[in-house]
Order: C-alpha cells, then sequence, then structure tokens
C-alpha cells in the first residue's frame, strides 16, 4: 500500500463518529474499488470482516494485504446464488458490475446481483437482525432534470434503454430495502453514490472511470479521449471522503434514510481533461469521440441532507486528489504487466 493510502485511511476513522470494535461485517463486492477501501478502514477500527466476491471486476491484489490480519476473511462466491449462511451485525451489500461498457456486456449478471443479490443480503439480514447498507448509484435518477439533485427527486429514466440493466436493478434494490424496513422493521440504510476516484480505481473500464482513463492516457503520452463535446459534468469525490460518508452512514441514527454521497463541485468533462494534463506534467493531446449511448448531461448532488445527518461534506480538493490518484498510478504503471492486471490497472484503449 503506498504511504498516500495509508495517510487517507488514518485520516477516515477519526471522523466517522463512532467505533467498530468487535463487529462482525460481511461486505460483498470487497474486493472491488470502494468494498477494499471499506475492508480495509473497517479492519483497522477493530471489525472482523468477512469479504465475499466473485472476482468478476474485484481483485485479489486489492486485498492481499489484509488476508495475513486474523480480523479478516475472504470467500469467493456468487451474492445473487447466496452469501455467507452465518450472522452479522453489520451488511455493506456492494457487489455490482459498475461501469457501463461492463454491464451493457452483461445485463443479466447485472441484474441479478442487484435484484437477487440484494434480496438475499436483506433475507440474511432479517434472520440474524444485522444492519445493511446498500450501496446504491446516482444512476438511479437518470438524465436529471433538477440541478443539484437531492433525494426526494424521483428520477428520469428509460426502463428500456441500454442502461436500464444497471440504473432499473438499482432502484429495485432500493425499493427492496425500503419494503424490508417497512414490513420487517430491518435496519436498511441507502447511500446513493455519485462518481467518486482514487488509487485502485480500474482505468480500463470506459467513461465511468473517466478520471482514471484519462490519467493513464497523460502518463502514457496518449491522446486524452472525450467522448462527446465534452460538455457533460460530473461532481467526483475522493475515495477517503466517501470512505468517511458510508462509515458515518453506519454510526449515526440513520435507519430507513437514503442519502446522498458525492461532491457539491460541478466540472465538465472538458475542464477535467485539462486539469488532469496540468497536473500530470502531459503535453498529451485531447480528442473526441462518438458520445455515450443514454449519458446524463449532468450529475451534480444535492448533499445537504449528509450534511444535516451525518456532519459529512467532502474535505479533499479535486486537485489534491487528482494528486494522490496520480502518484498511484505512477507507481502501478512501473510495474510489468502481469501485475498490473492482477491489481485490475488494465491499459486503456
Amino acid at each position: 500500500m503506498s504511504d498516500t493510502m495509508e495517510l487517507d485511511l488514518e485520516g477516515v476513522l477519526p471522523k466517522t463518529g463512532g467505533s467498530f470494535e468487535g463487529e462482525d461485517v460481511l461486505i460483498t463486492g470487497g474486493a472491488g474499488f470502494l468494498g477494499s477501501w471499506l475492508c480495509e478502514a473497517l479492519v483497522r477500527s477493530g471489525a472482523r470482516v468477512t469479504c465475499f466476491d466473485n472476482l468478476s471486476t474485484g481483485s485479489r491484489r486489492h486485498i492481499s494485504g489484509l488476508l495475513r490480519s486474523r480480523n479478516f476473511k475472504f470467500l469467493r462466491g456468487d451474492v445473487s446464488r447466496s452469501v455467507p449462511g452465518r450472522s452479522f451485525d453489520v451488511i455493506v451489500h456492494g457487489a455490482s458490475i459498475p461501469a457501463p461498457e461492463l454491464y451493457m456486456k452483461s445485463p443479466i449478471e447485472t441484474v441479478r446481483a442487484n435484484g437477487s443479490g440484494t434480496e438475499v443480503v436483506l433475507e440474511l439480514a432479517r434472520k440474524t437482525d444485522a444492519t445493511v447498507l446498500l450501496l446504491s448509484t446516482s444512476e438511479v435518477y437518470g438524465d436529471a432534470t433538477l440541478i443539484p439533485t437531492p433525494e426526494s427527486y424521483v428520477g428520469r429514466v428509460d426502463s428500456l434503454g441500454p442502461r436500464a440493466c444497471y440504473y432499473e436493478s438499482k432502484r429495485y434494490a432500493e425499493t427492496l430495502c425500503v419494503s424490508y424496513f417497512k414490513e420487517h422493521s430491518l435496519d436498511v440504510r441507502i447511500s446513493r453514490l455519485f462518481n467518486s476516484y482514487g488509487p485502485r480505481l480500474d482505468a480500463g473500464s470506459g467513461y465511468s472511470r473517466v478520471i482514471s482513463r484519462f490519467i493513464v492516457q497523460a502518463l502514457e503520452g496518449r491522446a486524452l479521449t472525450i467522448h462527446g463535446d465534452g460538455n457533460q459534468t460530473r461532481s467526483f469525490c475522493y475515495v477517503s471522503d466517501t470512505v468517511r460518508a458510508l462509515l458515518s452512514m453506519l454510526t449515526r441514527n440513520v435507519r430507513g434514510q437514503t442519502i446522498n454521497v458525492g461532491s457539491d463541485t460541478e466540472i465538465s468533462i472538458a475542464v477535467l481533461a485539462g486539469l488532469v494534463k496540468r497536473i500530470t506534467g502531459s503535453e498529451s493531446r485531447i480528442t473526441h469521440e462518438s458520445p455515450r449511448p443514454d449519458d446524463p448531461r449532468r450529475r451534480h448532488p444535492d448533499i445537504s441532507k449528509a450534511k444535516r445527518l451525518l456532519g459529512w461534506s467532502p474535505s479533499v480538493r479535486l486537485e489534491d486528489g487528482l494528486a494522490r490518484t496520480t502518484e498511484w498510478f505512477r507507481r502501478e504503471l512501473a510495474q510489468p504487466d502481469a501485475e498490473r492486471r492482477k491489481a485490475g490497472t488494465r491499459r486503456v484503449p
């Protein structure tokens, strides 16, 4: 683990407002980008963590440093079929296929992970009285017309569109959680995640990983590719801020709540490309390709609810987060190709 990641993790725990000492935690999708960060943070806070992942998009290397810990266990499996049949205090359900290029190629697997997988998790939680934190997505809002977008916005989506397998199954997952809360009084909490970035984020999975893709292209001296005119916007939250918010959702009294987690700073993709060039010192060209299908024009969360209920707001400036992420990718790109593939840092086309 890099020095930057060590410092990021050290800064997360004192600000979450609670302790996980001695708690049994299951994290589905725990070998992925956010999942592995959550595993690290929770083990450091004294929790006994079980990571459950089929490694379809996650990497064993993300959790390799935890395998020596007696408070960490890795189990390989498909959450849409089953989860470890034992009691947990907390279940974080993050298993999913989050990148458009991947979920559009595997729509049935995507729907199963978000739909059947969520029901499997909720049934285990119901039987063992566990708290469930669902990692949902800003994609449930579709191409939002209300900006900044609050949790009360009902969404503007196409149930037959190319991205529907992902956002409709996430909407269904949220409905399942709320139904278990109402019918079984199950302690569920729903986080709607906007774009998060940082070390371990796969650069090879296209638009939803635009920061990683831009950084790798810049460091390798290749053109930074923008899909469309570049005027589409996103709000990028550094991973340590995202993890801090998610842990706060577990320690604060927010039963049954749905909370946006993301940065309230909006930036266009064209401006982001220029910023990455400056931070990496790259002279790469910026080129434009065809727009992606069903691509929302703007993403900008209203995070007033997170500020009010969690006492949370992002603390890492985009420029600082990009610098930290660039440092990590410099290290990764210096490794042999085989090691990079294990790490999930694939060459960007």
